[in-house]
């Protein structure tokens, strides 16, 4: 989870038993887009982010294990955990290495 997103979502997914990390738990906060990148490839996990510029990473091809994207505000909370939860679930790591899911 990068540092724009709700500590509440990281909360109701290990709630579920789904390992998450947020960009403060790891000292992350302030860090470059592509150094939480970076991290998230050398842990094997996939980014949550509601910040467009991960999207413009993915664009310029960096390589990702997969970034998972929401716009602030479109979903609620519960939502996003739903969604999330269904994602880690349902798709392989290698179904989503190189991609962007939006919710």
């Amino acid at each position: 989870m990068d540092e724009n997103v709700s500590n509440a979502i990281a909360n109701g997914l290990r709630l579920r038993e789904i390992d998450v990390t947020t960009t403060s738990e790891v000292n992350l906060i302030g860090a470059s887009d592509e150094e939480q990148v970076t991290f998230a490839v050398n842990e094997q996990r996939v980014i949550f982010t509601q910040d467009d510029d991960f999207l413009k990473l993915h664009q310029a091809g960096v390589s990702h294990n997969g970034i998972t994207y929401c716009r602030q505000r479109s979903r609620t909370i519960g939502e996003i955990i739903n969604t999330l939860a269904l994602i880690w679930e349902w798709v392989e790591p290698d179904d989503i290495k190189g991609k962007v899911e939006f919710i």
